[in-house]
């Protein structure tokens, strides 16, 4: 039966964004770019932490091989710092997927380590060729301030 009672758990606790990534180049570990260009890098301030999910959408050689989270000082990318990375995956088919978490605790710690007040994210993919592409999910979990939208129904 449907209800005109109207909830959000998830989507007021969470922004939840999903990409299509085209590598520029293959056989390189590139920032996740939604489309050919745009770069990806979120703010982690109001959030407890970040998971991402990537999956081969198309395959032109032999897939995604790794999938990493990166930490930066600021959106352009300043003082980039792996902070955790899958090692090398085989997503050598359509459908094939990997994934990985992070907590704000661990990307302050890190920080902290390297010398650096971390306060953006992105993923890296490495692709085997540059005809793979990969749908990515960006979960950044554990909002501090709650409500309504931080996750959009509907882009286009």
């Amino acid at each position: 039966m449907v209800t005109a009672v109207t909830t959000e758990k998830l989507f007021a606790n969470a922004c939840i964004e999903s990409f299509i990534h085209m590598p520029a180049a293959g056989a390189t570990e590139q920032s996740v770019k939604a489309g050919a260009t745009a770069t990806t890098w979120k703010a982690m301030r109001d959030y407890e932490g970040f998971a991402v999910i990537a999956v081969q959408s198309v395959l032109g050689g032999n897939g995604m091989i790794e999938l990493s989270i990166y930490a930066a000082t600021d959106a352009s990318a300043t003082n980039a710092t792996e902070i955790k990375t899958t090692g090398v995956v085989a997503c050598d088919a359509i459908g094939d997927y990997t994934c990985l978490e992070v907590s704000a605790e661990e990307i302050e710690q890190l920080g902290i380590a390297a010398g650096y007040k971390f306060t953006h994210v992105t993923a890296y993919i490495d692709s085997h060729h540059n005809d793979d592409e990969q749908g990515v999910t960006y979960i950044r979990y554990g909002a501090k301030r709650p409500a309504s939208g931080l996750t959009a129904e509907t882009i286009s």
